[in-house]
């Protein structure tokens, strides 16, 4: 059979543990079969990672802004248990968080409907598409144990060098303290990107911190919307029919659990983290949902929004079978596929992910699944696969 051709390669970041056994058996019996497919590769695993100083990732993030469009595999953040285990020099930050300040885009994250799958929100009925900043806060902090008595301070040095100090706290004894920061520029990239999806997408945009507590950094992000909106959006919004608000994120919660969905909920960096994991959690599956990044510069980032699948991966070095779920990696690689086509003028790439998205929906609501989804089921004796069966099951419809 003749592969579909590709013009200008993907760039694709490889990943860790049962994600990258994953991403293997997508790329060899799902994607290499139909397509001829031309990536520029970079190993972000996390050995990899640590030999290269954590410079594949800066190198991986420089080539998505030479390409265009990059699809990336879950990958380790280390904590102080993975630095033993691994052998690791130091504690290596998020690969993400180090990406996305690179691209400095806006995360956008949304449910994978199946019929089958019933949301436990039972008010639920429209995706909820998460748009979340990618850049600063605690992903980029600065962060110091105190071990005794003494004051922290804030200190901005200005240029001229006049200096700006605001007391964090009179430590009577041992603690910890954190600095975060944020940029204007990233700020209003964040806003103009949500609008924009929410035009494109014809889907009203919340978006909400916490400016009552957070009266300067908190307060920034409501500013910069409001003033963007006002100057630029207002009226695009009226003419298509969409709103635009502002609310507390305490509020947004409440009414997020009984809204009907459709809508895009905007989120300040962690916020957007965990809300996300909520949502597509609420929603069926972490492994249920996509995620692209989308820089201003018109650059998009796909990736699986959840984690490397640990436990899994740890059956699997045991021989043991595993029936982890691959959808979202799989929508990963269809996502980047399709930008690539759309980008490059190939319609029969556009038209394989479409295919391949299909394949899989097909196939679970066919009653073919991994665990995960046969636990939580409306659908009569669903039959669970393992790992490798429901790749193969997808082939096969495929």
């Amino acid at each position: 059979m003749t592969k579909i051709e590709m013009k200008t390669p993907l760039v694709e970041m490889d990943g860790d543990e049962m994600t990258r056994i994953i991403w293997q058996l997508i790329k060899d019996r799902l994607i290499c079969p139909h397509v001829d497919l031309k990536t520029e590769y970079y190993d972000l695993g996390l050995a990899n990672r640590d030999a290269t100083d954590d410079g594949v990732t800066v190198e991986a993030a420089e080539a998505t802004k030479r390409l265009g469009v990059a699809v990336k595999c879950a990958t380790i953040t280390p904590n102080a248990a993975r630095v033993e285990e691994y052998g690791l020099k130091q504690m290596w930050k998020s690969p993400n968080g180090t990406i996305r300040a690179m691209l400095d885009g806006t995360v956008f994250r949304a449910p994978i409907l199946v019929k089958g799958i019933e949301p436990v929100v039972r008010s639920w009925k429209a995706p909820i598409t998460i748009a979340r900043h990618a850049y600063g806060d605690v992903y980029k902090n600065a962060e110091m144990r105190i071990p005794g008595a003494g004051k922290v301070e804030l200190v901005y040095t200005a240029a001229d060098g006049t200096e700006v100090r605001e007391l964090v706290h009179e430590f009577a004894g041992a603690g910890v303290v954190q600095g975060t920061h944020n940029l204007d520029d990233s700020i209003e990239s964040f806003a103009r990107s949500c609008f924009n999806y929410a035009l494109d997408t014809g889907q009203d945009l919340w978006f909400s911190t916490k400016d009552t507590i957070s009266k300067k950094y908190d307060h920034r992000f409501k500013d910069v919307f409001a003033e963007v909106f006002e100057a630029d959006y207002a009226d695009r919004f009226a003419e298509a029919g969409i709103e635009y608000f502002y609310t507390l994120i305490d509020d947004a919660v409440a009414r997020v659990v009984k809204a009907r969905g459709g809508f895009i909920w905007a989120c300040k960096n962690y916020d957007g983290d965990v809300m996300s994991d909520m949502v597509s959690s609420a929603f069926g599956s972490l492994a249920m949902m996509t995620s692209v990044l989308v820089s201003p510069a018109g650059i998009y980032e796909y990736e699986a929004a959840h984690g490397t699948v640990q436990r899994h991966y740890y059956k699997h070095l045991e021989g043991k079978p595993t029936s982890t779920n691959s959808v979202a990696t799989i929508f990963a690689w269809t996502g980047a596929l399709r930008k690539r086509g759309e980008l490059d003028e190939l319609p029969a790439l556009v038209e394989f992910a479409d295919r391949l998205e299909k394949a899989t929906i097909d196939t679970i609501e066919a009653g073919d699944m991994t665990g995960d989804l046969a636990r939580i089921t409306v659908l009569d004796n669903p039959r669970t696969l393992s790992t490798e069966e429901f790749v193969d099951a997808i082939a096969a419809r495929l």
